[in-house]
């Protein structure tokens, strides 16, 4: 019986296996037919555009070439871009940029933006300001997505970024990646920079991040001098989203039976079960189709008008916001499990490897938390609920700033990020750089 027993086990398993990639698979094949359309259209496109060609002086030519343009944007593979940061203006100054990996993990690559100059002002400058740890989101897009975040930093602090691996491309012999794994990423980030970073933390990091620094403050070590959490999760019971109702209207179960594919063959990461980017994708544009076909259709208008400037930046959105990438399985579920429906960090039932979150052991570090007025993937007040989980850290260190009329992305890109909240974070950041003293912090904790 046992070994009858262990036989169907396998074939069940070797069942799963199959039709866990088989998903992925398909869609890699119709990746692979679309590509030589979406190129036959890009050069039809130029065809109909270039001002030496015959065909651009036909009937209709602008509406052609337009359309073969939107065909090809539709159908291309979006690939991770870059940050592209090659000067910032630092005094006045305008310095050189140079991207450099400080740290590299399987899963993660801690990135450097390292301000060059020869100018003595700016060198006197750059000295004196502020570093800042910058922990982008693992949900499906890329670091680049903070992109504005960091120029906007790099004018008035030093700054590191966490950039995250693509997990079909991280081999399986690399092991899985659990939430457990992001917060001791974190902790080994915050402790490589040293005691005066500054942490920010935008979207899904905030609580992984809390749950670092409690972690360290908890075990007596340094916690950053501050903490910045921008739109993030930390009570997603307070005005659940779309999101929010998701994960709490779905099991568990259902989640690892209808979201979790297997890497195919033909990456590095072959048979990792991860949670696909391709999905993602789907589902960021399901939540907002309407938006996404007038952007379209805009971008359509704007080429046949000639409106180079308007096209560019509807190019430049979508090159980012249509890159995504795979997250390991085991961190996507544990983020489902502990985050939207055990709400583990603020019932106080969250441990990491063993060890209790306690939030209220933090007692040096300062905070802020941001939040957009029209944020609809984290809604209102769940950020802001940190501060009552951090009650050792005094009142008079603890901050909130609504941004009105901003929504998620809002936040920490655009106008609305430069004009409105990147001022309020640099004077929050500058104003508590200094070091609280050893002998205070000890008689807080007595």
């Amino acid at each position: 019986m046992s070994a009858l027993l262990q036989r169907n086990g396998a074939k069940m398993a070797l069942t799963a296996n199959h039709e866990t990639t088989m998903l992925y698979q398909l869609y890699e094949t119709q990746r692979a037919l679309m590509a030589p359309f979406s190129e036959f259209a890009s050069a039809s496109a130029k065809l109909y555009s270039h001002p030496l060609s015959p065909f651009a002086h036909s009937p209709m030519a602008q509406r052609v070439s337009a359309g073969l343009d939107l065909m090809h944007r539709l159908a291309k593979e979006y690939e991770k871009p870059q940050f592209g940061i090659t000067a910032a203006t630092v005094g006045g100054v305008e310095v050189a940029v140079q991207e450099q990996v400080a740290v590299t993990k399987p899963f993660c690559r801690l990135l450097r933006f390292k301000r060059f100059s020869d100018d003595q002002k700016a060198l006197a400058t750059m000295k004196t300001q502020p570093t800042v740890l910058v922990v982008a989101p693992l949900s499906g897009h890329h670091s680049t997505l903070l992109r504005d975040t960091v120029k906007c930093l790099l004018h008035d602090h030093k700054v590191f970024v966490t950039d995250w691996t693509d997990a079909r491309m991280v081999p399986l012999d690399a092991g899985p990646f659990h939430l457990d794994d992001y917060v001791a990423y974190i902790q080994e980030f915050i402790r490589y920079v040293g005691p005066d970073v500054h942490v920010i933390s935008v979207c899904q990091p905030t609580v992984p991040v809390l749950a670092a620094v409690s972690l360290l403050a908890s075990s007596g070590e340094f916690t950053p001098r501050s903490m910045t959490m921008m739109g993030g999760p930390i009570d997603a019971r307070k005005s659940p989203t779309s999101v929010n109702n998701l994960a709490v209207n779905k099991s568990h179960g259902w989640f690892e039976g209808n979201v979790i594919y297997r890497v195919p063959p033909n990456y590095p990461g072959a048979g990792r079960r991860v949670y696909p980017g391709f999905m993602q994708h789907t589902g960021f544009v399901a939540m907002n189709p309407d938006r996404h076909i007038t952007s379209h259709y805009d971008y359509f208008l704007d080429l046949i008008r000639g409106d180079e400037d308007s096209a560019e930046t509807h190019r430049q959105f979508y090159d980012e916001y249509n890159a995504v990438l795979d997250m390991p399985a085991e961190y996507y579920l544990d983020t489902i499990k502990t985050v939207f429906q055990d709400f583990a960090l603020v019932n106080g039932t969250w441990h990491v490897n063993g060890r209790l979150v306690e939030p209220s052991a933090i007692r040096t570090s300062a905070l802020l938390t941001v939040e957009g007025e029209l944020d609809d993937i984290s809604g209102s007040g769940q950020t802001r609920a940190a501060h009552g989980l951090c009650t050792g850290i005094p009142k008079s260190r603890q901050f909130h700033y609504d941004v009105a009329g901003a929504g998620h992305y809002g936040i920490f890109s655009g106008r609305r990020w430069r004009e409105m909240v990147y001022p309020r974070v640099t004077e929050f950041i500058a104003n508590h750089d200094a070091a609280q003293p050893k002998a205070r912090t000890a008689r807080r904790r007595s």
